[in-house]
């Protein structure tokens, strides 16, 4: 902009604006998966829309501030704070014809690696879904920026401008079919013209359905090759059953992971050996399903935590923080223990991840998974930033919808935040649908670890089948009026080292309020969800 000096010299000045940059939706695209390999696959694709806002911003010489180490493209977070002179790149000329070419991208490789690996072959096996994936590759993402001269200020524009909707719908073909609507089965005839609802015969449909599936599955199932150095295979586990129906974004998220169309696009992180998660009995293999364990992560206060860091240091504050966060996510993937399960993503200050085993006859007990949650707090701190965290932790049952444990998690991660933050939510999801949790604060996790029975042993069955019969006896009623917390207390002092004083003494703390209901409903939830983690009993 021109700037005029006291003797009328006209000089132009560079005007210095920060931006922040994100896109939705992203939980909702994460969570929408059906087994791990989608899971893993959505993480995979997001990290690398994220990568490809940041190349674009560093060719026009803007500035990174945030997130850090802008080389690391795994776990790359999906909100990007740069700095630089927008007049000559406006964030609306690029952002969006960055993300979507990187998104159409994608789903071109995956569309063409079908087509050309099951080719049309007869009148009846025509491609008709050109359209549909073009609408896909369109109407998928909401993008969103805030700009101003300071970094609260453009942190609050684009909170602003998320108010209204970035959106187009799909008028797809004004009906909800699995078959034609949004979440419409992918297959050579999706998208036809030529379907006519009143002489459709749905059972040849079906049977035009089931063929190609069998068709992709069998050649999913040829093993990928690499093409540097040796010409070695790389088994990647099983891509699809070919009972499945997948719709076109489901089917993108499985292709991800394939080796030939990762190597199609810099930036996308390798893959190692994938072990997908067996959850479901299965009596060829002579096992009857397994209980996973999935976490949830999350720091908190973490935007206040930005506007403190810029008012206090300002862009170099924010870079170090951002560089400290992603190292930690990092190193905290590169850590977890293949044998334990594995880590989806871990973006810095949120991450996601599930404990099983590779082996479904050798499930990992919950103990195991349980003793690894209680040194995550410590591991949280050694990015060695002032910021605390607060997590979800669900065990849950063989037959629970993998999207239903996600959610599961999400809420639990919820409640941990909305009874106080810096806190654990455990909770353990029944194959019936069923569920029970408990909260607590990091440092009183180890409660679990104080039990002891009469004998000084850990049978957790004596506190749970005293529980059962106080309550048989109406002894113990959260629900009533004027509940007494007496005999809970009790408990605590008979099986869990004279805890009850301490329970009392910081029940604004531990429970999150000082209500006698929720005191009781504390300790209650505590022993049931002790019951099933640390006990022998399956659950």
């Amino acid at each position: 902009m021109p700037f005029y000096t006291a003797d009328k010299r006209c000089i132009r000045v560079k005007i210095m604006t920060y931006a922040v940059i994100t896109f939705s939706p992203v939980q909702g695209f994460i969570e929408k998966s059906r087994k791990l390999r989608d899971l893993y696959g959505a993480s995979i694709i997001l990290s690398y829309l994220s990568q490809q806002l940041v190349e674009a911003a560093k060719t026009y010489q803007l500035e990174i501030i945030s997130p850090g180490l802008v080389n690391v493209a795994q776990g790359m977070p999906n909100r990007i704070l740069i700095k630089g002179d927008f007049s000559q790149h406006p964030i609306e000329a690029w952002v969006p014809n960055t993300l979507l070419g990187a998104w159409k991208a994608i789903l071109s490789e995956c569309k063409q690696w079908i087509e050309h690996n099951i080719p049309e072959h007869s009148p009846d096996f025509f491609y008709h879904w050109h359209r549909d994936w073009e609408m896909w590759g369109t109407h998928t993402w909401e993008i969103f920026w805030g700009s101003g001269n300071s970094i609260p200020e453009a942190m609050e524009d684009l909170e602003t401008r998320k108010l209204s909707r970035n959106w187009t719908g799909i008028n797809w073909i004004g009906e909800s079919s699995s078959l034609t609507g949004i979440d419409a089965i992918a297959w050579p005839g999706l998208g036809s013209g030529s379907r006519n609802p009143k002489t459709l015969k749905h059972s040849d449909e079906n049977a035009k359905i089931e063929s190609f599936y069998a068709q992709l599955a069998t050649v999913l199932e040829t093993p990928s090759r690499s093409i540097s150095g040796e010409d070695e295979q790389l088994v990647e586990g099983k891509f699809l059953d070919p009972h499945e129906r997948l719709s076109i974004p489901e089917l993108v998220k499985r292709l991800i992971t394939r080796y030939e169309i990762r190597r199609s696009f810099e930036q996308i992180p390798a893959l190692k050996r994938f072990t997908d998660l067996e959850r479901k009995p299965d009596p060829e293999q002579n096992h009857s399903g397994q209980w996973t364990g999935w976490f949830m992560g999350d720091g908190d206060k973490v935007g206040k935590k930005l506007k403190e860091i810029a008012d206090q240091s300002g862009d170099h504050g924010l870079q170090s923080f951002s560089k400290s966060m992603r190292t930690w996510g990092r190193d905290f993937m590169q850590k977890f223990p293949s044998d334990l399960g594995r880590v989806i993503y871990a973006g810095g200050d949120d991450f996601l991840g599930v404990i099983y085993s590779k082996n479904p006859n050798q499930p990992i007990p919950p103990q195991r998974a349980l003793k690894w949650l209680m040194e995550l707090n410590n591991e949280w701190k050694t990015h060695k930033q002032e910021i605390t965290l607060s997590v979800g932790f669900v065990w849950a049952g063989h037959s629970v919808p993998q999207r239903d444990v996600l959610q599961h998690c999400r809420e639990a991660e919820k409640q941990a935040k909305s009874l106080g933050r810096d806190r654990v939510t455990l909770r353990i999801v029944f194959n019936s649908g069923q569920s029970v949790q408990w909260t607590c604060p990091w440092e009183h996790l180890s409660l679990l670890n104080q039990y002891r029975d009469r004998n000084g042993g850990q049978n957790w069955s004596q506190v749970y089948s005293d529980l059962a019969q106080l309550k048989a006896r109406h002894s113990i009623e959260p629900k009533s009026k004027n509940p007494d917390y007496k005999l809970a207390l009790a408990l605590m002092n008979i099986y869990f080292q004279n805890s009850g004083e301490m329970i009392l003494k910081n029940q604004q703390k531990l429970v999150g309020n000082t209500s006698p209901t929720s005191l009781l409903q504390w300790i209650e939830n505590l022993i049931l969800v002790g019951w099933q983690l640390c006990s022998s009993v399956e659950p």
